[in-house]
């Protein structure tokens, strides 16, 4: 994981993997944004049952998926 491997904070993984991909192809800024949570953006989103942002790096493999939306609707409802 970029983590373990590349020695980068849990943040900054994450921000990598949402805020900075969007970056890195264009899409954070405008009405096509998508890697944030902000009012007029598209709404796909993963919501992760873990006890800790730890859990994300030091437990690969373990699912931890309890809802996703893909344009503001929900399509695995939380349980």
């Amino acid at each position: 994981t970029a983590v373990l491997q590349m020695h980068l904070t849990i943040e900054e993984a994450v921000f990598a993997a949402t805020r900075g991909a969007a970056r890195i192809v264009g899409r954070d800024e405008g009405s096509d944004a998508v890697g944030v949570i902000a009012p007029g953006s598209r709404a796909d989103l993963q919501m992760l049952d873990a006890p800790s942002i730890a859990h994300l790096a030091y437990r690969p493999g373990v699912p931890l998926t309890a809802a996703v939306w893909r344009g503001g609707h929900a399509v695995v409802p939380a349980p």
